[in-house]
């Protein structure tokens, strides 16, 4: 909790023009964000999902998830009218609850989400479906895994049947759409690509591609960390990481980046995470490099699975900062022209000044542009 000067100044101008405050800024006041936001117009529901897909996983995670579905106005003003549904999924270290988080002065995403479908010029009712997939060592990356347990399965198998089942959706794949930034953004594009039969459209805010720009320079960030901390063993710093306050030291983001992508995209039948560099130089281990590469998804708009994907789609929505600390612009720029190359609908792209965080007020901007095309 924090006090400063901001804290003070808004009660200061909310006094009457007696005490001399003026009209204007009467009104600067009162179109500031309330600090503990307001009702809701639609509703979010909140549940639990069982999953047996994720039961028994390799890190012991929760099969227990929770999961929240809003609901605009317009579920409840027409009981007789079926909706669209938006898929919105986190970024690495993501738990469903940071959904709630606020920054000072802006809005949280439910609210930005209710206020986009609360507007009088909004755009068509949709459903919007929080999803978690929180794993222990950060992230699950949205696919199968056997370093991680069955995340892609559990998002397309259990969560979609599972909403369709209990809300008045457009069940057909050209009404569902997915969308997420970072991680998410990843999550957004390869499960779009993988399951076409599902998704019909897909945004992506800073979504993790062209591997060799956006991971590769952080392997020697890792190696150095690894030998000066650890005596190159991740062992050593995994015990050392869960016996104190995460990410109190430097270098705790390199690891827990590397190790969780490599749980992801190169973990052996047997549960061996494989990393793709030396651990003591960073130089790359060619064979696990090529098993990352896979799954970049640059890589997998080039495949003929890929290109039919792309071009099935309603809706191709692709955003990054151009002060993207990881140097997701230059992804987002990457993936924008696979999906040109393959001939598929012209995608919503934009660069825009900011860095990797904080770009929360995005979101409505994607769920906008899906919502309008994958109405009935």
């Amino acid at each position: 909790m924090r006090d400063g000067p901001g804290a003070a100044g808004p009660a200061r101008l909310a006094m009457s023009p007696a005490a001399g405050v003026t009209g204007t800024a009467k009104a600067a006041a009162g179109s500031a964000m309330p600090p503990w936001g307001r009702p809701m117009r639609g509703r979010l529901e909140e549940h639990v999902i069982e999953s047996e897909l994720l039961r028994g996983n390799p890190l012991g995670d929760p099969a227990e998830r929770p999961i929240w579905v809003y609901l605009p106005p317009a579920y409840d003003d027409k009981p007789a009218t079926r909706f669209p549904s938006i898929y919105l999924i986190q970024g690495m270290t993501g738990q469903l609850d940071m959904w709630r988080n606020r920054s000072a002065f802006r809005r949280n995403q439910p609210e930005l989400i209710d206020d986009l479908f609360a507007a009088e010029h909004g755009p068509p009712p949709a459903i919007v479906v929080f999803v978690d997939c929180w794993t222990s060592v950060g992230g699950s990356q949205f696919l199968d895994s056997p370093g991680t347990g069955r995340y892609h399965s559990y998002l397309c198998e259990e969560v979609v049947p599972w909403v369709d089942e209990r809300y008045r959706t457009l069940g057909e794949r050209d009404h569902r759409g997915i969308t997420g930034k970072s991680s998410g953004g990843y999550g957004a594009m390869v499960t779009a690509m993988l399951r076409p039969d599902l998704f019909g459209g897909l945004a992506t805010h800073a979504g993790d591609a062209l591997f060799e720009v956006c991971y590769e320079p952080e392997f020697r960030e890792c190696a150095r960390v690894l030998r000066d901390q650890y005596n190159g063993s991740f062992e050593r710093f995994w015990q050392d990481f869960r016996s104190r306050p995460a990410f109190s030291r430097p270098g705790d983001e390199y690891l827990i980046n590397q190790w969780a992508m490599a749980a992801c995209y190169s973990t052996d039948d047997d549960g061996t995470v494989r990393l793709p560099f030396d651990l003591l130089t960073g130089e790359l281990t060619p064979d696990v490099w090529d098993r990352w590469m896979h799954w970049d998804p640059v890589r997998m708009a080039r495949t003929d699975a890929g290109r039919a994907a792309l071009r099935s789609m309603r809706a191709i929505y692709i955003d990054a900062g151009t002060k993207d600390e990881y140097f997701l612009d230059l992804g987002a720029e990457a993936f924008r022209r696979e999906v040109v190359a393959a001939g598929a609908i012209e995608p919503f792209f934009e660069l825009f000044d900011a860095k990797h965080g904080a770009i929360e007020y995005r979101y409505p901007i994607a769920v906008r542009y899906l919502a309008e095309r994958l109405a009935a």
